[in-house]
């Protein structure tokens, strides 16, 4: 297995911090979000931390907090933070490291980067998380597209919250794409959950991580 996977999204807000938690439970896997924007009284780090077992020393800080929840470029400016790409110093973990990024694939970083160009300075693979909602299959079959033109190995597919069988098998059949796992909607979310789904996805979530797509 890869020492750093990217956790991508087709959009924000579809489920990438909770699906961070269930894949880090899965896997063993520490967790890293090097950018949080907005939120700063419970960060995507702490939900994670309080989710999953011995979260305190497997969750790492973020290397840029920012106080809008906005796009980063636009929190960036209003913080008047410069955010380089290509000088972030990932934490050091002998285990697996999931990199949550924000927002959507393309959603602007900094300047013209995009969480596409930190994927790929950082040559990660990316596991990507969709979700059902109307519009879902058209934001996760551009995002697959993107990933392939620019040579972004996909880990694995997740889908989190209820499950729609017509979306996913048009999914994978449009794309070629497996879905690896699904994360369902939690009616109570705690460890207990989390760690429940994660020993459910795990062996199938392994395997597929033995290959990647592109």
């Amino acid at each position: 297995m890869h020492k750093h996977i990217a956790i991508a999204g087709i959009h924000t807000d579809i489920g990438k911090t909770i699906a961070s938690a269930v894949l880090a439970e899965a896997l063993d896997a520490d967790y890293w979000k090097p950018v949080q924007a907005g939120g700063l009284d419970n960060t995507d780090s702490n939900i994670v931390r309080s989710l999953i077992t011995n979260g305190a020393a497997r969750v790492h800080p973020e290397a840029v907090r920012l106080t809008q929840p906005m796009s980063p470029h636009a929190a960036a400016a209003i913080d008047d933070v410069v955010i380089d790409h290509t000088t972030f110093t990932f934490p050091a973990t002998d285990k697996t490291l999931l990199v949550e990024t924000a927002g959507g694939l393309l959603s602007p970083l900094y300047g013209s980067a995009t969480m596409a160009e930190f994927i790929e300075y950082y040559k990660l693979p990316a596991i990507l998380v969709s979700n059902n909602y109307l519009g879902s299959i058209n934001h996760t079959l551009l995002t697959i597209e993107v990933m392939q033109k620019r040579n972004i190995p996909i880990a694995a597919l997740v889908l989190c919250g209820r499950e729609n069988k017509d979306s996913e098998e048009y999914i994978s059949a449009y794309s070629g794409i497996p879905v690896t796992a699904r994360i369902p909607f939690f009616e109570q979310l705690n460890s207990a959950a989390i760690k429940e789904c994660a020993i459910a996805i795990k062996d199938k979530l392994l395997r597929e991580l033995e290959h990647e797509h592109t």
